[in-house]
C-alpha cells in the first residue's frame, strides 16, 4: 500500500473523528435541536463566513466526485457523497482521494497485467 494511501486513510479517519469529537458532546447535552444548532452556527458573521465557506465547499466537492468518479470509472462514489453529507468536506475529500488512488493503482496493475501479455 502506497504512503498516499494511507494518508488518505489517516485523514479520514481524523475527518470523522475531530468533528465528530465536538458534535457527539452538543448533541448530548442539547439533544436534536434543530433550530438551537442553526441559531449557534450563525450566532455572529465570522460563523457564517465559516458555514457558508463549508456549505459552498461541499458543493464543489460532490460535483466533483460525481464528474472525476464517472471520468476515471470509481465505484461507490456514493459513499464520500454521504461522508461529505453526514460529516462534511473533512471526510468526503480525503475518502474519495483515497478511492481514487485505490482505483488508479488497480487500473496501474491491470494495464501491467496486459503488458506482460504481449
Amino acid at each position: 500500500m502506497s504512503s498516499l494511501k494511507y494518508f488518505y486513510g489517516v485523514l479520514s479517519i481524523l475527518g470523522i473523528a475531530l468533528p465528530y469529537m465536538e458534535f457527539i458532546p452538543w448533541i448530548g447535552e442539547n439533544g436534536f435541536n434543530l433550530t438551537l444548532l442553526w441559531n449557534e452556527a450563525s450566532q455572529n458573521r465570522i460563523s457564517a463566513f465559516a458555514w457558508l465557506d463549508v456549505l459552498v465547499s461541499a458543493v464543489v466537492l460532490i460535483g466533483f466526485i460525481i464528474y472525476e468518479g464517472k471520468r476515471v470509472g470509481i465505484k461507490y462514489k456514493w459513499i464520500p457523497i454521504l461522508g461529505t453529507l453526514t460529516v462534511g468536506v473533512s471526510l468526503g475529500l480525503p475518502l474519495f482521494l483515497l478511492l481514487r488512488e485505490i482505483h488508479m493503482d488497480k487500473m496501474k496493475d491491470r494495464n501491467l497485467k496486459d503488458l506482460e501479455y504481449f
